[in-house]
């Protein structure tokens, strides 16, 4: 096989992937953007604004510190509702409960509702607290379900990024490949299997 053909064939294959990868670069940042934009326009509909100092200061200093570089904003990010959910609203639920996750204070519930001699006021205690820990721990999912998409737009934000880069070493290889065959000589041997 002549050279020439040889560098041909590698620069039009070095092209077609970059091509591929330039497609996949573009699909890529049309996800992220995708998947940015709704993140951020589903939290900012629910109006939450992070707290402030003098909402989180009793908490742990762990909390303090998540929640501190979000203080007062809107929140608008999945990073922010991480901070929200992992450091504000468990941090609440953990106390409230004492310790105890949602499904503890059911069966808590349940036990003690199912007793006939159990002290009403306990089982509405009991009740509400139930509940409350439901609804914290329904809108702790929420959030860091935003958490994960808003890290895999910013995943896919980077795979774009790296995807351009890709095609444009791939595209000047070809072309310099594409050069390089104009002023090849010779053969290139081949290896038959012999």
């Amino acid at each position: 096989m002549k050279r020439s053909a040889l560098d041909r064939l590698v620069s039009w294959i070095g092209l077609a992937l970059a091509a591929v990868l330039l497609v996949g670069g573009v699909l890529l940042a049309v996800a992220s953007s995708f998947v940015g934009g709704q993140v951020s326009e589903q939290l900012a509909a629910q109006k939450v604004t992070m707290p402030t100092q003098a909402a989180y200061g009793s908490l742990p200093a762990a909390d303090q510190a998540a929640l501190a570089p979000y203080a007062g904003q809107p929140m608008t990010t999945g990073a922010q509702a991480k901070a929200f959910a992992d450091h504000y609203i468990q941090a609440h639920l953990t106390a409230m409960g004492g310790g105890r996750t949602y499904e503890e204070v059911s069966g808590e519930y349940l036990k003690l509702s199912k007793d006939p001699s159990s002290d009403p006021a306990k089982v509405k205690e009991l009740g509400d607290l139930r509940q409350t820990m439901f609804m914290g721990d329904t809108l702790r999912s929420m959030l860091l379900t935003a958490y994960a998409f808003g890290t895999m737009g910013t995943i896919a934000a980077i795979a774009a990024v790296a995807a351009f880069v890709g095609a444009a070493v791939l595209a000047l290889l070809g072309v310099l490949g594409f050069r390089h065959a104009k002023v090849a000589t010779g053969e290139v041997l081949v290896n038959d299997g012999q």
